[in-house]
């Protein structure tokens, strides 16, 4: 399914996007990858979802990337014996401790004693995603005695960040790691990793992982801001995750690293999402505000590879809406001659390889000639990420016999992605990519397109040809009926 955009679209499902026919009106719609979040739902629920994806798939004959969203390891404060809450007053002394009873105006449990190990006079929590602000006084193994400096309702099982610290904390919980198993064996294409702090909180997902999903880190903490090299070098993808990130961050701070962290993961090559609350008013109204319009497209500007919705999608009452609004919003700023300029004017690779060299040049032959698509073939993935990280200004398209990489390719931007048999020689792969160009009605046959490939064939990492081929090339295969 040909997109007249190169920026790809990533819908959560949920309660409103439940069934077969809304979720394949979301993918007609512009929806390329559906995320699935472990943090609701059971594992009979996630199969659900996950089998209707794929039966989309089919009848569509369309690749779909399915991601799904670990829940990682939620801080939260115990209950109160008041079920409405303690109304926390600025000024106020308040204390966290690992007491089982019941919270009152004076203190809540903590179940989390990894906190407590880490903590410091000085350092700051904050609660209720960052509504309420307790200043670190004095503390022990078991408690924190605590100032509030900005106060607000307390109540049961709020959330609780630790913005100041890196936590002694596992990114993977042990439902996370029962839920990454029954994923890789569904058959996801990504797995996300919440609250990633350093790279060793990746290591352990790709071990268990074991190369069935690509490992994608969601930045949401300073530590990961911080370390953020060492856990994208270790990464597959990223997702700048805004919501706990503006929480823990000054929310002025975001905007420049959300930029930063775009132009860094596109100079590696590697899949970016920027995500939360991008329409966020569409959950109720069918219509975006301007500023959540102009947000959607500042992110497109930056060159990120997908913008994501969240809640608008998986609970929304305008769910098709939300994805039909990032679907023109798209349309319209990349048809806007500034987002050329602005794209081809920050490209920074560093390129090194032959791959590099041959992905860079069939980039250039593309905006010098009258070419029409850059056609790559491509076992792993790689050529066709380092074909994306160049953003040409003509469609990408990737041919793979590899039904997992055309999968996670959906996530690449610019990337659209074909299946074909395994090819022996060179002249095959032409043939193969020329038909391609021509039935997603990239190219005409008196159209050219380049083509990319290595030798030997259906080997990954061995990009070393390039061609600049007329797309009347015909060559029968041995599958062909005639």
């Amino acid at each position: 399914m040909r997109r007249m955009r190169n920026v790809k679209i990533v819908a959560t499902l949920g309660p409103a996007s439940n069934d077969y026919e809304m979720i394949r009106k979301l993918h007609e719609a512009g929806a390329d990858v559906f995320r699935l979040n472990m943090s609701h739902g059971d594992h009979d629920e996630i199969r659900a979802r996950h089998e209707i994806i794929r039966q989309v798939e089919k009848d569509l004959d369309s690749p779909i990337a399915i991601l799904a969203d670990l829940q990682g390891p939620k801080l939260r404060v115990g209950t109160f014996a008041n079920p409405e809450g303690e109304d926390l007053v600025e000024g106020a002394q308040f204390r966290l401790d690992l007491d089982e009873a019941e919270g009152d105006a004076k203190r809540v449990r903590l179940p989390h004693p990894e906190i407590f190990e880490a903590l410091q006079a000085g350092a700051h929590l904050l609660v209720n995603d960052g509504k309420i602000k307790l200043r670190v006084d004095a503390c022990g193994k078991d408690f924190a005695d605590c100032t509030v400096l900005a106060g607000g309702v307390i109540s049961n099982r709020k959330g609780v960040n630790v913005p100041d610290v890196v936590l002694p904390l596992k990114a993977l919980s042990e439902k996370d790691r029962a839920d990454l198993e029954f994923v890789c064996q569904l058959g996801v294409d990504w797995l996300a990793l919440s609250f990633v702090q350093r790279p060793e909180d990746v290591y352990e997902a790709r071990a268990l992982a074991n190369g069935r999903a690509a490992v994608l880190s969601k930045i949401e903490k300073p530590a990961a801001v911080q370390a953020f090299d060492e856990i994208l070098r270790v990464s597959d993808g990223i997702m700048v995750a805004r919501g706990d990130l503006g929480v823990e961050l000054p929310v002025q701070n975001v905007p420049p690293i959300q930029k930063q962290l775009v132009r860094k993961c596109r100079a590696a090559a590697k899949p970016v999402i920027v995500a939360t609350q991008m329409l966020e008013s569409m959950i109720e109204s069918p219509m975006p505000t301007r500023a959540e319009v102009s947000d959607v497209a500042t992110a497109i500007y930056e060159g990120t590879d997908a913008i994501m919705l969240s809640a608008e999608s998986a609970a929304g009452n305008f769910p098709i809406e939300a994805v039909t609004t990032m679907n023109n919003v798209a349309v319209e700023v990349e048809n806007d001659p500034t987002y050329t300029d602005i794209i081809e004017n920050t490209r920074s690779a560093k390129r090194t390889t032959v791959a590099d060299g041959i992905v860079a040049a069939a980039r250039e032959i593309a905006e010098t000639t009258d070419v029409k698509a850059i056609c790559c073939f491509t076992q792993s993935g790689t050529t066709a990420l380092l074909t994306a990280r160049e953003r040409p200004r003509v469609p990408i398209i990737a041919l793979t016999s590899q039904r997992e990489t055309a999968r996670r390719l959906s996530l690449s931007w610019g990337t659209n992605c074909t299946m074909t048999p395994d090819v022996e020689r060179f002249k095959m792969a032409v043939v193969a990519a020329a038909r391609a160009a021509r039935k997603l009605g990239m190219a005409t046959e008196t159209d050219q397109i380049v083509v990319t490939a290595g030798v030997p064939f259906n080997q990954a990492g061995t990009t070393n040809i390039l061609r600049v081929a007329p797309c009347e090339e015909r060559l029968i295969f041995r599958t062909d009926p005639e």
